[in-house]
């Protein structure tokens, strides 16, 4: 089997490719497994400086795998709620990472690509990248990736977008504060590369430290992201079997318009 995430190391540096271009490398049992693993291995690693996540093909993550979601929709509350651990374990993972970490945005990035996206210290997208938190169109929420995308984006913008479940653009990520830079697709690589190169220039464990003294002044701390992701990894169980929640997932999954929506 082909595995679901590519690992590189140059010069300090681990690239981190979600390979899955055929499905826009959406998430599954597998590319989320993965993906932990990578992570978590390059935290522990001292010959790794940086840590670089992007996408194979077109995309950087379309979120949720068609397949996977048909599973969740017919799985009983706790396998929703063990199902939506992993995924929030992958965000922790990637947000608490001790090397600095960057997300080279390559293309669209939907529900859990968006909070990938947030969880990275630095975040440089292509200009044609596409982004949604789209969840609640679905009948359900963005439940695992909130925390981080808050943090990212700040309260006033995440209730607009987590409302209306809207797609918007990189110049709109970049002005929310989700992408720091956007640049044109054939000047991402040199601007990530600029990137490294000033990160590089700093001591590892000045870099370590000073990313903990972010998060301490931002009031962010891992055991408690942790108690955090258990809540809401029960709340996204429950809309997940709830009438409602059946009703979205078997509607996009149909591919018809749910109930709720009028003729």
């Amino acid at each position: 089997m082909t595995a679901s995430v590519l690992i590189s190391d140059r010069a300090g540096v681990r690239t981190l490719t979600m390979h899955r271009p055929e499905v826009h490398n959406a998430f599954d049992d597998a590319l989320i497994a993965e993906l932990t693993a990578a992570i978590e291995a390059a935290g522990r690693d001292p010959a790794v400086r940086a840590l670089v996540l992007t996408g194979s093909g077109a995309s950087f993550s379309a979120g949720a795998d068609l397949n996977w979601m048909r599973g969740m929709a017919r799985a009983s509350e706790q396998e929703n709620r063990d199902d939506s651990l992993r995924l929030a374990r992958l965000m922790r993972s990637l947000q608490f990472c001790p090397k600095p970490t960057l997300a080279r945005v390559n293309g669209a990035a939907y529900g859990g690509g968006v909070g990938l996206v947030a969880c990275c210290d630095i975040a440089i997208g292509a200009d044609g990248a596409k982004f949604g938190l789209t969840e609640v169109k679905l009948g359900l929420v963005p439940a695992a990736i909130s925390p981080y995308v808050v943090a990212a984006i700040g309260l006033r913008q995440a209730r607009k977008l987590f409302l209306t479940g809207e797609v918007f653009d990189a110049f709109d990520a970049q002005r929310i504060g989700l992408l720091h830079q956007a640049v044109a697709s054939e000047a991402l690589d040199d601007t990530v590369s600029s990137t490294l190169k000033q990160l590089a220039k700093a001591g590892p464990e000045a870099q370590r430290q000073a990313k903990q003294l972010a998060f301490r002044m931002g009031g962010l701390d891992e055991r408690a992201a942790e108690q955090l992701d258990r809540d809401n990894a029960a709340l996204i169980a429950r809309l997940r079997v709830s009438p409602e929640g059946q009703e979205g997932l078997t509607a996009f999954l149909d591919k018809r318009a749910p109930a709720w929506i009028a003729p």
